[in-house]
């Protein structure tokens, strides 16, 4: 929980510090405004504090008066609660506290709405560091930045966000932020790594330019833009890297695949990009290669010219050798997979959607529709994993067109989670169909999950 202080000390950033007996109060035409915004702000519910701030000076200094507005019983009620400046270690805040879990409380006893003061409430201005008690606030006047002429430069105006302070004191630090804001390129306006080497290097600047269209189409982390400049590889490949590399490192499903390319990832990446494959693809690849007794040291079976033709070839050639072996296991597996659809049959989903989520009934499912889908659910083992209960198999399908695949999900009864979501050719479905399977049917599948283990 945050609180003001108790010490009497005074810390500064600067030569410079408000003064608290300079606070005035809230001028007519910026309580209009904030009235004004609070109106057209429909997200905050009337009984909830909402925050709005305004910029003035204070001893000269230019500071950010943050104001909490309440409505209560049709009254709208507001106050200020804190000012933060621009060169002072100090903020002042007065009727306002924070709670790590509920967040900002602020009283309102003063302004009759309560029938006794808060604990942390005062009629004296109370001060705290700096970094706390600055709620999100959006500020109302921004045309008061136009009375510094010393930031006429910065590109201020071009800064959407609310923390209007913190790009200031970036400016003054760091000049060339406002090179960012004007490039475009404002996503990266507060990297400090990116700023000082636009301060020492010429070069840097001039490779920014040349991708600054990449750089805004699509957001890229701070360290694949500095390795992107210093190896001269595109940026696309280095996120790429930097994603794969990520998955591959948490994913336990993919340690094969770590251990295999521990020594030559970055060259494996770049394959799957150029292949346009995915590691999960791979990794049915790799099974596939190692059931065969394939060489996988070899590059001939380890990066395959062709990833797509010789996946299907190795995973038919899989197919023919499991078939051979498993032939009179199929009939229990038959009955077993019967059985654990009609155990998990509750999970299928068909209510208020274009969508519709159905369990596979037995393995012929999945064969057709990898085959109708051009991915790999008919093989590879899947309907032994859905046996065993490892991972369900479920079909997303329109309303319209029930019985015409569309989209398969691999998903995990013991993680309560989907593991696998692809269309046609292992393409990612749509944001619609990523909206459904996320948002409704996974949590009602995991509750009826939940129902069957009680």
């Amino acid at each position: 929980m945050q609180t003001r202080r108790d010490t009497r000390r005074r810390l500064y950033r600067g030569g410079v510090t408000m003064k608290k007996e300079k606070i005035k109060p809230i001028p007519k035409y910026i309580v209009a405004r904030i009235k004004k915004a609070d109106a057209q702000n429909n997200v905050c519910l009337p009984g909830r504090t909402r925050f709005y701030s305004y910029l003035t000076k204070n001893d000269g200094e230019l500071v950010k008066v943050t104001v909490a507005v309440k409505t209560r019983y049709k009254q709208w009620l507001y106050k200020q609660v804190a000012v933060h400046g621009l060169n002072s270690d100090i903020c002042y805040v007065k009727d306002m506290v924070f709670h790590y879990i509920a967040g900002y409380s602020v009283g309102w006893f003063e302004q009759g709405a309560q029938t006794a003061p808060r604990w942390y409430e005062s009629t004296e201005w109370d001060y705290s560091d700096d970094k706390y008690f600055d709620p999100f606030a959006p500020i109302v006047n921004r045309e008061c930045l136009d009375k510094f002429p010393k930031y006429k430069y910065s590109a201020v105006n071009l800064y959407k966000g609310v923390d209007v302070l913190k790009y200031i004191r970036f400016y003054e630090k760091y000049p060339q932020i406002e090179y960012l804001m004007k490039a475009g390129l404002d996503g990266y306006a507060f990297s400090k790594q990116i700023l000082q080497e636009i301060g020492k290097n010429k070069r840097f600047i001039k490779w920014l330019m040349k991708n600054r269209a990449e750089l805004i189409k699509d957001e890229y982390y701070v360290d694949v833009i500095m390795r992107s400049f210093r190896t001269g590889k595109p940026l696309a490949d280095v996120q790429a890297y930097r994603k794969y590399r990520m998955k591959l490192s948490k994913e336990t499903a993919l340690k094969e695949l770590r251990t295999l390319f521990k020594n030559d990832l970055e060259k494996f990446v770049l394959y799957l990009r150029k292949q346009e494959t995915n590691p999960y693809s791979y990794r049915d690849y790799l099974h596939a290669c190692q059931y065969l007794g394939l060489n996988m040291t070899e590059d001939k079976n380890r990066y395959p010219h062709d990833f797509k033709r010789w996946h299907d070839i190795r995973i038919d050639e899989y197919n023919t050798a499991k078939a051979m072996k498993d032939a009179e296991e199929r009939k229990a597996l038959y009955e077993k997979f019967a059985a654990v659809a009609s155990k998990y049959l509750g999970l299928e989903y068909d209510k208020k959607s274009v969508y519709m989520a159905i369990i596979a009934q037995n393995p012929s499912d999945l064969i057709r529709e990898g085959e109708l889908l051009h991915h790999c659910v008919g093989r590879m083992g899947y309907d032994q994993k859905f046996a065993r209960e490892e991972s369900l198999i479920f079909f997303i399908r329109t309303k319209e067109q029930p019985d015409v695949p569309f989209v398969t999900i691999e998903y995990s009864p013991k993680q309560k989670r989907v593991l696998q979501c692809y269309g046609d050719n292992d393409t990612k479905p749509d944001d619609g169909v990523i909206e459904f399977v996320n948002k409704k049917w996974l949590p009602y599948a995991n509750r009826k999950i939940k129902q069957l283990a009680a």
